[in-house]
């Protein structure tokens, strides 16, 4: 047993205890993602003593991470996020062991990987990962905890616990269909205020904490929505499907998760061949930075915010289009919806605005 000092003020709630303790010391917790859910979540678990550890993310820390992903640094920008945070993890409780997966997770790895834990949490921010990781986790029978945000609102469940009705409920059961790609915007295109992840993923973590100890309700069957301008919250019930979930093995493997984003492969320029191309009649350039985002520039030829690209869509001309935005994410996104809707040929100015002034 670790030094019971450090989870004195959680050994000593009612029902606690060192029971309790040693089961977060033994259990095993898979993080799907390190970002603004997936930080946060990790972080208290971490302090909890939580044993064993895998963090799964391919993805390098940015700039646009920081402001809710407060667990890196500017320094940092550039390195995996799994290393950073494991390294940091590592000073915060050596009482934890962590396993670093700097990959996606897809169907080659999913079942192998998520096998060897106790139940998965799911901070992800695309649907394929999400519909991936459900599957995944009825197959082997892994409790599944589910969060989502979004602008200024976010989503937390538990997925895959019998419940006291004696079926167990899915991530299919709430969304039995994927939305078509671009029907529901994600972070980079609909915004997300930085606190909100913070608040998401630690519920995720407390989710854990409450399977691996057995105390309290989990929100099995239950989907808690939180509205940060209001400061409210609430819980949709959510019902076993009528129709069993029709999943296994060779399903998964042969289910088409790529296509439920449907990601466009958007060519990325940088500002000296931009600069080239913007004078060239042929080609149409947009700004689809928001009404307030600074600085002005007087090199566009239409400024269309990302708020308001689906309904001004029609406004595009039959042109080669050159999207800019401020730091080279959102143009991307607006580049996959153009390319989709209207069959035009985009780019992306690698980088952005702040690429563009450097």
């Amino acid at each position: 047993m670790a030094d019971k000092d450090r989870y004195q003020r959680q050994m000593i709630l009612p029902s606690f205890g060192l029971a309790k303790q040693e089961k977060l010391l033994a259990a095993n917790v898979l993080i799907v993602g390190m970002g603004g859910l997936g930080c946060p979540a990790l972080q208290y678990l971490v302090g909890a003593g939580v044993g064993n550890i895998g963090i799964m993310d391919a993805d390098k820390i940015s700039l646009s991470n920081l402001h809710r992903q407060v667990l890196f640094t500017e320094s940092e920008i550039g390195l995996l996020k799994v290393n950073q945070a494991a390294a940091k993890m590592r000073l915060l409780n050596s009482d934890v062991s962590i396993e670093t997966y700097p990959i996606h997770i897809d169907q080659s790895n999913a079942l192998s990987i998520i096998a060897k834990y106790d139940l998965v949490i799911d901070a992800t921010d695309n649907f394929s990962a999400k519909y991936l990781i459900n599957d995944a986790c009825f197959i082997l029978n892994k409790p599944y905890v589910f969060g989502a945000v979004s602008r200024y609102e976010g989503q937390v469940s538990v997925f895959n616990l019998t419940t006291t009705k004696g079926k167990k409920i899915n991530y299919r059961d709430l969304f039995p269909e994927a939305p078509k790609p671009g029907e529901v915007p994600n972070c980079a295109e609909a915004g997300v205020i930085g606190v909100l992840p913070g608040i998401i993923g630690a519920i995720q973590a407390a989710e854990a904490i409450k399977i691996i100890t057995g105390i309290g309700n989990p929100l099995n069957g239950r989907l808690y929505h939180f509205n940060l301008l209001q400061g409210q919250g609430y819980e949709i019930e959510i019902s076993a499907s009528e129709k069993l979930i029709d999943m296994n093995e060779q399903i998964f493997q042969e289910y088409k998760y790529n296509e439920i984003d449907d990601e466009i492969d958007v060519p990325e320029i940088s500002v000296l061949e931009f600069n080239k191309m913007r004078l060239l009649p042929e080609v149409f350039v947009l700004d689809v930075r928001e009404w307030h985002e600074y600085p002005q520039i007087d090199f566009s030829n239409a400024q269309i915010p990302m708020s308001e690209l689906q309904a001004r869509m029609f406004e595009i001309p039959e042109k080669e289009i050159c999207i800019v935005c401020h730091q080279g994410i959102r143009s991307i996104y607006a580049a996959e919806q153009i390319s989709k809707q209207r069959n035009l040929k985009v780019y992306s100015l690698k980088g952005g605005i702040t690429a563009y002034f450097k």
